[in-house]
C-alpha cells in the first residue's frame, strides 16, 4: 500500500513553492488569549502546504470570533515520528485541544472510542461524504471533520493527445488497451507511463482497480481482513495482471525503470506521455511546475472488465479531531471551530492555500473555477455515487513490500501469479504482527 508517510512527504514536495512568512511555536497549553477569549492549540504536521493552511484557516476563524475564540497553530513531526507524538499524547492526555489526523487505518490505531470527543450530534456531521464518515468513524461514534479533498487512484491522462487520435475516454480495460495501442502506433507519445524510478509509484495498476473488486465483490475487504480472500484470486488478481499485460505488449516508455514521479508529471503535462495511472495529488506538482497544462492533464478511473460497473477508487482526505482531553469551555469551543471547518468558506480558503487534488467531501463545498481538469474530471463520479474506498480505508492490513512487488511484474521480472503470491505472503506477516483473528 501507499503509506500516510510517503503521501504526507509527497504533498510536501509538491507545494514546496509555497512561502509561510509565519512563525512557529511548539505546542501551547494556555487556556485563554490576551483578549480574554478561549484559546484553542490546533496541531498539524509541519509539511509546509500543511502549515500554510491551517494558518489561513485560523486566521480566518479568528476574525470571525475575535473576543471569543482564538486559534493557534503549532506542529508536529510528519513521519512515524509525529504518529507515536500524537498517540503519546492521546494516552497521557497531554494531546492539543484540536489537532489533524490521518483517516482509515491509522486513524483506528487511536483507539478512537477511548481517546476521541464523539462528534455524532452535531448537525453538520449530515452534510458529510459517506465514505467520508466510514473513515472516521469507531464503533461507538464519528470522530472527525474533513480537512482537504478527496483523492482519486486513476489513469491521467492528455486531452490533447486524445482529440488528435480522435480517441474517446474509455470505459473497459479492452477500451484502454485499445487506446495506448492507438499512440503507440502513431509513435509520437510513450502510450503508457510507468516512473520505477520512485518504486511506490508502481502500485496505482493494483491499487487503483479496487472499485473494480468491489464491483465484482462488495464484501472482499471484509473477507480480506479475515485472511478469507486472497490477491491470487479473481477479483483482485487482475490488478497484477493488468500490469503484467502492458509490460509484455511494450506499452511503457522507454526510460520506465529510471523515471522520476516528476519526469511522470511533466511527461503528462508536455505530451510525452498518453497516460500515468497516479494518484490525483498529482495537481500540486501540474500546477506549481506545469500551470500551462492545467487544462490538458484529465482524469478516468482504471477500468474494468464492465462498463456498467466503471467506478473510481478514492482515498479520503485526513480529519480534525478533538481529543477527550478537551473539556469545559475549551471543548464548546473546539465544536465551534470544527463546524466552521465544514463550511464552504473554510473549503475555500482550503482551496486557495494549495491546489485541490480531488472534490470536496462537505456537502455545499465546490471546486474553484479554475481547478485543474484532472480534479474536476472526478466530480461527476462523487456526484452520481460512482465512487468506492481504496482498500487502506477499509481494511488495516498493509503489506509494505508491494511497491518491489509490482515494479518486478511491471517489469517483466516476476509474473502476475508470482508476484500476487508474494504480496499474499507479505501481508500476511503484517496481519500476524496486527494480531488479527484468522491469520
Amino acid at each position: 500500500m501507499i503509506s500516510r508517510r510517503s503521501r504526507r512527504t509527497m504533498l510536501a514536495v509538491g507545494a514546496s513553492g509555497l512561502a509561510l512568512g509565519l512563525t512557529l511555536t511548539g505546542c501551547s497549553t494556555g487556556g485563554g488569549s490576551s483578549d480574554g477569549s478561549v484559546e484553542l492549540s490546533y496541531l498539524v504536521d509541519n509539511a509546509e502546504s500543511t502549515v500554510a493552511t491551517a494558518e489561513a484557516l485560523a486566521e480566518a476563524f479568528n476574525a470571525e470570533h475575535e473576543g471569543e475564540i482564538t486559534v493557534k497553530v503549532d506542529t508536529r513531526p510528519q513521519g512515524a515520528e509525529g504518529d507515536n507524538l500524537v498517540k503519546t499524547r492521546l494516552s497521557t492526555g497531554e494531546m492539543a485541544d484540536v489537532f489533524a489526523y490521518n483517516s482509515g487505518s491509522l486513524f483506528q490505531a487511536l483507539n478512537p472510542d477511548q481517546t476521541l470527543v464523539d462528534l455524532s450530534d452535531q448537525d453538520f456531521v449530515d452534510k458529510f461524504d459517506e465514505n467520508f464518515v466510514k473513515v472516521v468513524s469507531g464503533e461507538n461514534g464519528v470522530y472527525g471533520v474533513p480537512m482537504g479533498q478527496s483523492m482519486g487512484g486513476a489513469i491521467l491522462y492528455n486531452k490533447d493527445i486524445y482529440a488528435e487520435l480522435g480517441l474517446q475516454v474509455p470505459t473497459t480495460w479492452d477500451e484502454f488497451v485499445a487506446n495506448a495501442e492507438a499512440v503507440k502506433a502513431a509513435g509520437t507519445a510513450a502510450p503508457i507511463i510507468q516512473t520505477y524510478g520512485d518504486t511506490w509509484t508502481s502500485q496505482l495498476f493494483v491499487l487503483g482497480d479496487f472499485a473494480n473488486v468491489l464491483a465484482e465483490d462488495e464484501d472482499w475487504a471484509e473477507k480480506y481482513t479475515d485472511n478469507e480472500a486472497k490477491y491470487v484470486d479473481e477479483p483482485a488478481f487482475a490488478g497484477f495482471q493488468h500490469l503484467e499485460e502492458l509490460g509484455k505488449a511494450d506499452l511503457f516508455n522507454e526510460d520506465f525503470a529510471s523515471a522520476t514521479y516528476d519526469d511522470g508529471v511533466r511527461m503528462i503535462a508536455t505530451g510525452e506521455g498518453a497516460h500515468y495511472p497516479m494518484l490525483t495529488f498529482a495537481s500540486g506538482p501540474l500546477v506549481l511546475n506545469h500551470p500551462d497544462a492545467v487544462d490538458k492533464v484529465g482524469t478516468f478511473p482504471i477500468p474494468g472488465e464492465s462498463a456498467e460497473s466503471n467506478d473510481l477508487t478514492v482515498w479520503m482526505p485526513g480529519a480534525v479531531y478533538i481529543p477527550k482531553s478537551t473539556e469545559g469551555e475549551k471543548l464548546d469551543a473546539a465544536k465551534t471551530f470544527l463546524a466552521w471547518l465544514a463550511t464552504p468558506e473554510s473549503c475555500d480558503i482550503q482551496a486557495e492555500s494549495s491546489a485541490p487534488q480531488g472534490p470536496f467531501v462537505v456537502e455545499g463545498c465546490e471546486l474553484p473555477d479554475d481547478a485543474p481538469a484532472m480534479v474536476t474530471d472526478m466530480q461527476p463520479y462523487f456526484d452520481e455515487q460512482r465512487t468506492n474506498l481504496a482498500l487502506e480505508f477499509l481494511s488495516p492490513i498493509k503489506g509494505p513490500a508491494l511497491e518491489q512487488i509490482t515494479v518486478a511484474v511491471g517489469s517483466g521480472i516476476t509474473s502476475a501469479a508470482e508476484g500476487a503470491k508474494q504480496y499474499d505472503d507479505d501481508v500476511t506477516k503484517q496481519a500476524q504482527q496486527l494480531g488479527l483473528d484468522g491469520w
